[in-house]
């Protein structure tokens, strides 16, 4: 599931392209495109670390000390979350096609375009508001020690990810 999460503006339009004829200036587009996934990346990775932080005190419960009454509060946060992510990912792609289905003609309305990026900046900063609110919620929740303890685990966890990328690279 998570790599579902991962998609990128340039996954999805070079899959659109892929289904659809070229037309001048997407190749343009696609440069931008792959720039701008370098910066998604960065903004993924901060999002991830956030489902993280859920998924890993979820899995965790037992090293990290919760107790079961923690355990049942924090459930329903995350199941929140885990929502809130899946629209999220929805509205964004909605908003890149129309961005794109406006960029379709040679001529396009560059203020049309420019309302298209603010929708999608927008879409991005309410989500990580959101997101930031959830996590400081599930943090609550958590003793200081408890803290600390997931503050060291998630670094581990991270390492792991590297690990295995690069594993998977040779």
């Amino acid at each position: 599931m998570k790599a579902l999460y991962s998609m990128s503006l340039a996954t999805v339009v070079a899959t659109l392209l892929t289904l659809s004829a070229p037309a001048p200036g997407f190749s343009q587009m696609m440069d931008m495109s792959a720039n701008a996934h370098k910066g998604q990346a960065m903004e993924m990775g901060t999002m991830d670390k956030m489902g993280d932080m859920a998924n890993m005190c979820a899995e965790h419960a037992d090293k990290m000390g919760l107790s079961e009454d923690q355990t049942r509060k924090m459930k329903p946060i995350h199941w929140e979350m885990q929502k809130k992510q899946a629209r999220f990912k929805a509205d964004v792609k909605i908003a890149e096609i129309e961005l794109m289905e406006i960029m379709d003609v040679k001529d396009f309305d560059l203020e049309k375009a420019g309302m298209a990026v603010k929708k999608i900046a927008d879409i991005k900063t309410a989500h990580h508001l959101e997101m930031l609110k959830d996590m400081k919620e599930m943090r609550a929740i958590l003793t200081d020690e408890q803290f600390k303890k997931m503050k060291t685990m998630v670094p581990m966890k991270m390492d792991n990810k590297k690990s295995s990328k690069k594993r998977m690279k040779k």
